[in-house]
């Protein structure tokens, strides 16, 4: 099935997320559009009730670009432990509670993990995972995914990043993602990569985002 080809010049960031805006903020700066957050236009954040972060980023693109009548981004991400079957996964925000504790989720993991005896090498694999789901106000939308595997640290590092990078650490990388320099995980992270894969098919792969994201 062929894609729809972006053919705007503004487009709505559908999150609230501070960190999550400046990252997408980051890898649409080449495309020359006008990017506008959900926040910034005063819409309410959507009740997340899908069961995979596709259906998430779904829901948050439908409402935006219906109600701000533009074209809009949406994104679900976070990270999938193997020792917790997946978890937090979709719920990987709503771990850290509305006040965004991440420090206290990343705990939570670690807790978690001594308590079902998960110590070894192979227990601590994760990945982060990316759904980015583009829809316009007629109800089109694309979805792309993406996603970087690694092992979880305790005690966490860095101070780059946001949610649950302190404790991640991508394969091939000494460094946590939170102990990157922004444009280095920007090569590399589960976003850059659903972003290069819209990039190929929406954009027609016209510029590049990250070395080995277009790899991916």
């Amino acid at each position: 099935m062929a894609h729809r080809v972006f053919a705007g010049e503004r487009l709505v960031v559908a999150s609230h997320n501070r960190g999550k805006l400046r990252e997408i903020a980051a890898l649409t700066d080449s495309l020359g559009l006008v990017t506008l957050s959900a926040g910034e236009l005063g819409l309410p954040e959507p009740e997340e009730t899908g069961k995979t972060f596709a259906e998430n980023a779904l829901i948050k693109a439908h409402a935006a670009a219906k109600r701000a009548n533009l074209p809009a981004l949406g994104d679900d991400s976070g990270l999938a432990v193997e020792a917790l079957n997946g978890a937090p996964g979709i719920y990987s925000a709503r771990w850290a509670g509305p006040r965004k504790d991440f420090a206290g989720a990343m705990d939570k993991i670690e807790t978690m993990l001594a308590d079902r005896r998960a110590t070894g090498a192979r227990d601590r694999k994760a990945s982060f995972i990316c759904a980015l789901a583009l829809a316009w106000p007629d109800g089109h939308v694309e979805v792309f995914e993406g996603s970087v595997a690694g092992r979880l640290v305790y005690p966490w590092r860095g101070r780059q990043g946001f949610g649950y990078d302190p404790m991640f650490q991508p394969e091939g990388h000494a460094q946590t993602f939170a102990e990157m320099a922004p444009e280095e995980k920007h090569e590399i992270s589960h976003r850059a990569r659903a972003f290069a894969k819209l990039m190929r098919q929406v954009f027609q792969g016209s510029r590049d985002v990250g070395t080995q994201a277009r790899q991916a």
